[in-house]
């Protein structure tokens, strides 16, 4: 019987069990809360970057045109990946964390330089951006990493300090970009699917305060870092120089007080606000729909974040511990970037170039986030999958005696 005969079968033993009370063999409102995002992101992105696409390119649509294809390419890659079962991702998890590495390298070695960053690596028509398949790529291997050595993990250090050696290794190609907000990134959602996994609190602490102590480190070597930490702390005291970006941003939520200034009417994208489409994306959205439509996004994607991690708990409880590590990690990925993109445009942490998930613009970011919103999907078909299986297996069972 074939894998594909297999799933159909599966999937119409899930419907002769469950269609009576209106049950589907996937998560609706996990699909629902992403589309939901994406299409606040594309509405948003229209507005915020018309004034710049109209002088940049004579067209004020330009970016919201880009923004529409990259959504058409993630929703095919989500499509494409909703058919790959979790076991292949399980086996071949050590291979992406090599092809990481090799895109990485590729970068360094003939990638595009952009403002004094070497971060894209051009292949004919596409752009790839290699820290953002990394990310993913990285956390596939981890969480492959804990089902092989779980009790060498929990129990002694030297299984501890293996998978960080190889994100220290990812690093280091990482900071020669420069990228430092994606190695928070992978050291954050580390730190979080260890403790998770069950690391002892000593080397929990330990890793913690050594990843503070390296990230303040970078920050105090480097001049351009130093200064957007300066700007962070008292951005009005060069609210023309370092702190500018980060005063624009106040003044726009400012402006946008409890129900904004309406969609459209933003005064901070009309080219005050550098990156309103990008980075400080939330920026805009809360000076044209408020303190409420803020919350309405925060809310989608704490929705998210909670789905993703109780799907990983349900996963570990039916005794399928890489599907949970990498829900977990995929959860803790998207609640660390969100807190981070949020907090630099509110002024509540240093300014960090990281997307905003599946709403700022941006095609291998918007993506990646789209794949792995699709793996929690599958991941959540699969589990379902095995229950009813389990059932067939049980009444098969029951008319043999």
């Amino acid at each position: 019987m074939t894998v594909a005969t297999t799933a159909n079968h599966l999937q119409r033993l899930f419907q002769l069990r469950h269609s009576a009370r209106g049950m589907r063999p996937y998560d609706l409102g996990l699909l629902l809360i992403a589309l939901a995002l994406m299409s606040i992101g594309l509405m948003v992105v229209t507005s915020a970057s018309m004034p710049t696409a109209a002088r940049l390119f004579d067209n004020p649509f330009h970016f919201a045109i880009r923004h529409g294809i990259y959504l058409v390419l993630a929703v095919i890659a989500a499509l494409v990946t909703l058919q790959i079962p979790m076991r292949w991702w399980q086996a071949s998890n050590v291979y992406l964390l090599l092809l990481s590495l090799l895109l990485l390298v590729a970068v360094l070695v003939a990638g595009r330089t952009v403002n004094g960053a070497t971060r894209w690596l051009a292949i004919g028509p596409l752009t790839i951006q290699a820290a953002e398949p990394a990310k993913l790529f990285f956390f596939c291997y981890l969480a492959g990493y804990l089902v092989r050595r779980y009790e060498e993990v929990t129990e002694n250090l030297k299984g501890f300090i293996k998978p960080l050696a190889v994100l220290f290794f990812l690093a280091l190609l990482l900071l020669m970009q420069p990228d430092l907000g994606t190695v928070v990134v992978m050291f954050a959602t580390t730190v979080g699917l260890l403790f998770l996994a069950g690391a002892r609190l000593w080397q929990f602490f330990g890793l913690l305060l050594s990843g503070l102590s390296a990230v303040v480190a970078l920050i105090m070597f480097e001049e351009y870092r130093l200064r957007r930490i300066t700007a962070f702390l008292d951005p009005w005291a060069d609210p023309f120089g370092s702190g500018y970006q980060l005063t624009q941003s106040l003044m726009a939520y400012g402006r946008g007080d409890l129900f904004g200034q309406g969609l459209g009417n933003s005064l901070q994208k009309l080219e005050y606000l550098p990156e309103a489409h990008t980075d400080f994306i939330m920026a805009i959205l809360a000076e044209e729909l408020g303190f409420v439509g803020v919350c309405a996004v925060l809310a989608l994607l704490m929705m998210l974040v909670l789905k993703a991690l109780r799907l990983g708990n349900l996963a570990l409880q039916q005794e399928r511990p890489f599907e949970g590590y990498l829900a977990h990690s995929i959860g803790i990925w998207f609640a660390f970037q969100t807190t981070v993109n949020v907090g630099a445009s509110a002024g509540l942490l240093p300014t960090k170039g990281l997307t905003l998930p599946l709403v700022s613009y941006g095609g291998n970011s918007l993506i990646l986030m789209c794949v792995a919103v699709a793996i929690l999907v599958r991941i959540d078909f699969e589990l379902r999958m095995d229950g009813v299986q389990a059932i067939s297996e049980e009444r098969k069972k029951g008319r043999g005696k």
